[in-house]
């Protein structure tokens, strides 16, 4: 994977809108487990991406510095072989003079080229730097994205849940109201009325029964001083 394509998946998935995806979501819950999936997958992979782009950062910047260091050390070298031939030279030893001159001339023509491959690098350890200063912002901007998603997954799980207690408590009360006329509390006040009515019926029909019998009694004391009244009538006539 390239370091464009690393960058501008990083970037994409950084500057994700959650909201917005949740709004077209039929099952936000599931969307967001699966959102939470493929980000937890996406930051691991982009995670080694990353480190293998900064690893061949650190060797370029590990090279750039030995090629310092080289030409340093070349330059060092072109010196003390300068020095060493103006030495003879002065001693009359032209021939090795020129030698060492000539050895000079190696070591600048290294320090040259150790130069040249290390100004060659640094444009590209510059622009790689600041590839990976965006790749660590993105990647840091993922990660609390997850966060985010966490987040809103563990709100809405618990919304969910509270609203299902509600539900739930809301049809119990619903199924004991006494209002309700299918409901078996109402059912069993009827039947407890209708059994109170009956004693109230059995009771009425009890005190007209006796009501009757004391009647009968009233009928009978009349009928019997009616007689009692008709002989003595016969008996004060016979007189």
């Amino acid at each position: 994977m390239s370091k464009q394509t690393i960058l501008g998946r990083v970037t994409q998935l950084a500057k994700a809108n959650i909201n917005a995806l949740l709004d077209q979501a039929e099952d936000p819950q599931k969307m967001l487990d699966q959102l939470i999936r493929d980000y937890t997958n996406n930051i691991s992979e982009a995670e080694q991406a990353v480190a293998t782009t900064i690893g061949n950062l650190r060797m370029l910047e590990a090279d750039h510095k030995e090629d310092v260091e080289a030409a340093a050390e070349w330059g060092g070298k072109a010196l003390a072989a300068s020095r060493k031939a103006d030495e003879l030279r002065a001693a009359g030893a032209t021939a090795d003079a020129d030698r060492f001159d000539n050895l000079a001339k190696v070591a600048l023509g290294r320090q040259m080229q150790s130069e040249k491959e290390a100004k060659t690098a640094e444009p590209t350890i510059a622009a790689q730097t600041t590839v990976v200063d965006k790749l660590k912002s993105g990647l840091e901007s993922m990660k609390n994205k997850l966060t985010e998603l966490q987040a809103k997954r563990d709100e809405l799980v618990a919304r969910a849940r509270t609203a299902q207690a509600q539900n739930t408590m809301l049809d119990a009360v619903k199924n004991i109201d006494v209002m309700d006329p299918t409901s078996d509390l109402n059912r069993f006040e009827e039947k407890v009325r209708r059994e109170e009515a009956m004693a109230l019926g059995k009771q009425e029909l009890a005190a007209s029964s006796l009501d009757a019998q004391f009647e009968s009694l009233d009928d009978l004391g009349k009928t019997s001083e009616i007689e009692a009244r008709l002989a003595a009538l016969k008996k004060s006539r016979a007189a």
